[in-house]
Order: C-alpha cells, then structure tokens, then sequence
C-alpha cells in the first residue's frame, strides 16, 4: 500500500511541477486576454503529466506481477494526450466570416506546447520541461515584439476582435 502511495505522491509532485510551467505559459496568453488562458494551460499541463504518470504506475505495477504480462506502449499514452489537446485547441481556432483571417492558432500551438511540457515533467524529464517553458515564453513574447517592431502581425487580429497589429 505504501509503495502505491509513494508512486502517487511521486505522480502528485510532477503534476504540481507541470501545473507550475503551464501556468507561466497560461499567464502570458490570459495577459494578452486569449480564449484560453492561465487555468486551461495549467490543467492541460497537469493532465498530460498524470496520464504519462499514471501510465509508469501501471508499467512498475504489472512488472511486480509475475503471472501477468502487459505491454505499455508509452506513445499510446502520447496520442490520448495529443487527441485531447487537438479537440481543446481547436475551439480556440476562429475564422472571421468574410476576412481572411483566422485567429486562435498560437493560442492552440501554445496548449500543444503545455502537454508536451506536461508530459515531459510527468515522464521525469523536469529540465528539458523548464527550459522547453523558457523557450515557449520567449517565442510567444520577444517574437512578438519583433512582429510589432517589423510592423507585421503574423496573428491577424487580437483574439478578443481587435484589430490586426494589437498583439499577437
């Protein structure tokens, strides 16, 4: 029972960790006032990272059990990871009817992002999931200013209906 409880405990800790990066992800877009902000990036995060977690719980259980054999394929846990993340993001994705623009799609990348991040902290991976944060927040604010500086914003309009150099 202890053992079951220290491999919760282990999954708890990673998922606090990827709720911490999806966070700063999450707080860059609620600034920006984007459809999907600081809660959904921390909850995307965290739900990757207790599916991969759940997923070497069941992995270390089934090795204990000698009279049971079970293969884990780890990449099946990544596509139920990636289906739920396609279907979240693509209600942040929006076209304006009769512009050709359509909104949303760094929002949707960024939610990607947070469950990659989430299942690299919920694999055990916490350094590659930090510095992929870092290098998340810097795409999505230096490039933006960059964007603004050449006077191009590759976004199209803020997603709250602005206008097209706003904010990316």
């Amino acid at each position: 029972m202890f053992a079951g409880l220290e491999s919760e405990s282990m999954v708890l800790a990673k998922m606090a960790y990827a709720l911490v990066l999806g966070g700063a992800i999450g707080l860059e877009r609620e600034i920006k006032d984007r459809p999907a902000g600081f809660r959904t990036h921390m909850l995307v995060a965290a739900a990757a990272a207790m599916l991969t977690g759940l997923g070497d719980m069941a992995l270390a259980l089934n090795e204990h059990q000698a009279d049971q054999r079970v293969n884990i394929d780890p990449f099946r846990l990544l596509e139920a990871v990636i289906a739920g993340v396609a279907f979240i993001g693509a209600g942040t994705i929006f076209a304006h009817r009769g512009a050709p623009v359509v909104v949303g799609i760094t929002t949707a990348a960024s939610l990607l992002m947070v469950a990659v991040i989430g299942v690299a902290a919920g694999f055990g991976y916490f350094w590659l999931a930090g510095l992929a944060t870092a290098l998340t927040l810097a795409i999505l604010t230096v490039l933006s200013r960059v964007d603004g500086w050449m006077g191009r914003g590759r976004d199209g309009p803020k997603e709250t209906g602005k206008g097209p150099h706003e904010g990316a």
